[in-house]
C-alpha cells in the first residue's frame, strides 16, 4: 500500500460536518477525530493516497433547496481539501496520479441535487465536480432508485427517462463519471446500455453474498464488464452480512466473489465511511484498510490484482470517461471550423 496508495471510491465526511458542526470547519479537527470515522491521522495510517468526498443532501430538499444545499456541501470538501496542507483539491486522473498528498476529488451523492436542470450539472462540473450518482433513496422525474423509502416520483416508466438520458449523456460530454450505486436495476440496466463511456458503482457490494437490494447481481455485473466499469465494495456491515455481525472475512467474500465472475480489474474499493452507522469488526475506520489487503494476499490475491483494487482500475476509468471527453471536444472544434 506504500507501494499503490488506495484510492476509495466515497467518503461521507462532508455530512458529518454539516451534522455536527453545521460547515464550521474552524470547529472541527481534522487531524484527531475520534466522533468521525475519517482525519487526517488515520487517512495516513491507512495509505489513503485519494478520496472521493460526497456532497450530499437529503432526499427532502428535493423540488426546494437542493441546489444550494449541494453548492453549501461542495463549498466545505473545497476548504477541507485546500486549508490543509496534507491534502489536494483534483480535478483529473493524472493529478490524482501524481499527488504526493491525500488527493480529493469531489463527487454528487444524488441526482436531487441538479434540479433537473443540465445548466446546474454544468456548474457543479465547473467547481470541481466529477462524479454523479444518478440517485440516492428518492426517485428523481427521470431516474429510478433502489429504494422505495421516499415517495417522490413514484410512477411507472421511470428507470431512465428521455431527460435521464441527456444527463447521462451530458456526463459523458463532460467527462464526468456516472455512479449507479443507489440507482434501481432497471436503471442500472439502462444506463449501462446507453452510457458510452465506463460507468461505476462508487460504493456497492456483491448480491449474490448479501441479497441486499442496494448490492448488484451478477447479471448486472456481467453488463458492467462489457461496460468496461468499475464495481468499488462498500464495507457498511448491512451491505456486506446482510446482519451487523461482520468481519473483514466477509468483506473478502465479497472481492473473491466479484473476481470470479468478472475479474479483478473490475473492482475497488468505496467502503462508505461517514455515510453510515456499523463496520465489521476491524474495518471500523480509514485507518484499517490494511487489513483487508492482508486478508486478500492470504487468498492468494496477487500484487498485480491488488494493485488495480488500490487505484489503478479506479485510475484506469477515470482516464477513459476523461478521453471521450477530449475526443467530443475536438471533433466539435473540427466541425465548428468546418461549418
Amino acid at each position: 500500500m506504500t507501494k499503490y496508495p488506495l484510492i476509495d471510491g466515497h467518503n461521507d465526511l462532508a455530512l458529518r460536518l454539516r451534522m455536527h458542526h453545521n460547515n464550521k470547519l474552524s470547529t472541527f479537527n481534522m487531524h484527531h477525530n475520534p466522533r468521525v470515522a475519517t482525519d487526517i491521522s488515520r487517512l495516513t495510517a491507512g495509505h489513503v493516497g485519494g478520496q472521493v468526498f460526497a456532497a450530499y443532501v437529503l432526499c427532502t430538499a428535493q423540488d426546494k433547496d437542493a441546489v444550494r444545499l449541494t453548492l453549501e456541501q461542495i463549498d466545505v470538501i473545497r476548504r477541507m481539501c485546500t486549508e490543509n496542507p496534507e491534502m489536494e483539491l483534483v480535478t483529473t486522473a493524472e493529478g490524482m496520479r501524481t499527488s504526493t498528498k491525500i488527493a480529493c476529488l469531489i463527487s454528487i451523492e444524488g441526482g436531487h441535487s441538479i434540479d433537473s436542470s443540465l445548466a446546474a450539472l454544468r456548474m457543479f462540473y465547473q467547481l470541481g465536480v466529477r462524479s454523479m450518482a444518478l440517485t440516492h433513496n428518492c426517485n428523481t422525474p427521470w431516474a429510478e432508485s433502489s429504494s422505495s423509502y421516499y415517495t417522490y416520483y413514484q410512477q411507472k416508466n421511470n428507470s431512465l427517462t428521455d431527460f435521464g438520458k441527456a444527463v447521462v449523456n451530458e456526463m459523458n460530454r463532460l467527462g464526468m463519471l456516472v455512479d449507479l450505486s443507489h440507482s434501481s436495476w432497471e436503471t442500472t440496466r439502462a444506463v449501462l446500455k446507453h452510457s458510452t463511456v465506463p460507468v461505476i458503482f462508487s460504493h456497492s457490494s456483491a448480491y449474490a453474498i448479501c441479497n441486499n437490494i442496494r448490492n448488484v447481481p451478477d447479471e448486472q455485473l456481467l453488463l458492467l464488464k462489457e461496460n468496461g466499469g468499475l464495481i468499488m465494495v462498500n464495507f457498511y456491515s448491512s451491505f456486506v452480512a446482510c446482519s451487523n455481525n461482520a468481519n473483514v472475512s466477509v468483506v473478502a467474500d465479497h472481492f473473491d466473489h466479484l473476481k470470479q465472475v468478472i475479474g479483478a480489474e473490475s473492482i475497488g474499493i468505496g467502503a462508505d465511511f461517514d455515510g453510515a452507522q456499523g463496520f465489521p469488526k476491524g474495518l471500523e475506520d480509514v485507518s484499517k484498510y490494511p487489513a483487508l489487503i492482508e486478508e486478500l494476499i492470504s487468498r492468494n490475491w496477487t500484487e498485480e490484482e491488488l494493485a488495480g483494487v488500490l487505484r489503478l482500475n479506479f485510475l484506469r476509468v477515470f482516464r477513459k470517461v476523461e478521453k471521450v471527453r477530449k475526443f467530443i471536444l475536438v471533433s466539435s472544434s473540427q466541425f465548428n471550423e468546418v461549418s
